[in-house]
């Protein structure tokens, strides 16, 4: 896919690896100046450097005076900020228990980054957008945050906040020239699903075919395949998807795709 994000300035959180990178490549790759976001500052650099233009930042969403910083700093440098794409996350690779036993201190962290993160740069752009008339902001959600899993009660949590918050911050925003819409991706091959599922010493590896048993593509997305989701939203020419959260899952929530 492709369109003109000439002259366009887009900011793209967790774009360090996986897909916050994909999207910003593809980005950068369909003509916006892209500034690259994350906490390490050597990876995030070095993800940028592969589009011409582009900019590698470090940022701490948990932290409100970082993030005050940067998009200072991005609006210094460009004079305007067009696209804001939400993607920092964390899951837990550990703790997959139930609530009962589910440690406080790592729903903090989650929630921390997840929601409080995506609230704490989608304010700041916001005002930024907003005096100019004008801006996209895309939240990563999650299908946990539409069908709830066993054992991750900090993550569907986390997730399901992002879904309404990109829905209401649609209803405030949306009479301001901004357009604001999230996506959901289902199971999507990266580091961490790889150490989780995916790789041969992943932690639940026995259990991928049960999971992909209800994914009615039988199996996991890209990073690119969410990637060309997001620069959907970003295009010009789609100029009235608004509030919309954008399933991209191989089907898995359509329905029932096992065989009973």
């Amino acid at each position: 896919m492709k369109c003109d994000l000439t002259d366009k300035i887009s900011l793209v959180t967790g774009a360090a690896r996986g897909i916050g990178q994909a999207i910003a490549d593809r980005l950068a790759a369909n003509g916006s100046r892209v500034v690259y976001t994350d906490l390490d500052p050597a990876a995030t650099e070095a993800a940028a450097s592969r589009s011409p233009g582009a900019k590698g930042l470090r940022m701490d969403v948990t932290r409100a005076a970082e993030v005050e910083a940067v998009i200072g700093q991005v609006i210094a440098d460009f004079g305007r900020l067009d696209i804001l794409v939400n993607n920092a996350g964390v899951n837990t690779l550990v703790h997959r228990v139930p609530i009962d036993q589910f440690p406080r201190e790592e729903w903090d962290r989650l929630l921390s980054v997840d929601l409080t993160g995506v609230f704490e740069v989608s304010r700041v752009a916001a005002r930024v957008m907003r005096s100019q008339g004008s801006g996209r902001i895309i939240n990563i959600a999650s299908i946990v945050g539409l069908v709830p899993l066993r054992l991750q009660c900090a993550f569907t949590a986390a997730k399901a906040g992002v879904v309404n918050l990109t829905r209401a911050m649609a209803l405030e925003l949306g009479p301001h020239g901004i357009l604001v819409n999230g996506i959901a991706p289902g199971s999507t091959l990266t580091e961490g699903t790889r150490q989780l599922f995916y790789g041969e010493g992943g932690k639940f590896h026995a259990n991928v075919q049960r999971m992909l048993d209800h994914v009615p593509l039988g199996r996991p997305a890209t990073t690119d395949e969410i990637a060309v989701a997001a620069l959907f939203l970003a295009a010009p020419e789609n100029s009235y998807t608004h509030g919309h959260i954008l399933t991209v899952d191989g089907g898995w929530t359509a329905g029932y795709a096992r065989d009973f």
